[in-house]
């Protein structure tokens, strides 16, 4: 198997249409939302991307099929005076999951974030989800803490639509 891996051009309508296809599969899943993307999300997701110049997206694909999926997004560290790199969504296929493809998307990610002179490279993984960690881990990530005493950072979020 041949894999292939590209930033994905938010005007190409080959990659528009596998970033919604990997990522609907990916709300579906137990990981995910356990639904399909809203038509309104399929139907505006890349465009909407495509407006945010901090945005960038990832694709594996493994002879010519979409196999997986990052989507980022540049941020900035006030502590550091550094851009920083959030992955917000990781999702491979399970047609195509032990073949490497996650740590791939990473090296590619990390590969970016360097270029660009970022601090670090962030993101959020479900306590239940345990392949995910241990994959993440075994990448370089850990939990983030300042002080042993105040605990482990935790991600909230407060809805507004």
């Amino acid at each position: 198997m041949a894999a292939e891996l590209i930033f994905a051009d938010y005007g190409n309508p080959r990659h528009g249409a596998d970033l919604i296809y990997l990522l609907n599969l990916y709300a579906q899943d137990e990981m995910g939302q356990g639904e399909p993307l809203p038509a309104t999300v399929q139907d505006n997701l890349v465009a909407e991307l495509a407006k945010r110049p901090h945005a960038l997206s990832v694709l594996a694909y493994v002879d010519g099929r979409a196999a997986a999926l990052a989507n980022c997004f540049e941020g900035f560290s006030s502590f550091k005076a550094k851009p920083l790199i959030n992955i917000h969504d990781v999702y491979v296929d399970n047609d195509f999951r032990g073949l490497g493809l996650s740590h791939r998307l990473l090296e590619k990610i990390e590969e970016y974030a360097r270029a660009r002179g970022c601090c670090k490279i962030t993101l959020e993984v479900l306590a239940g989800n345990h392949p995910a960690k241990k994959s993440y881990e075994k990448f370089g990530f850990q939990g983030y803490e300042l002080d042993p005493e105040l605990g482990a950072a935790l991600f909230w979020e407060k809805p507004l639509v």
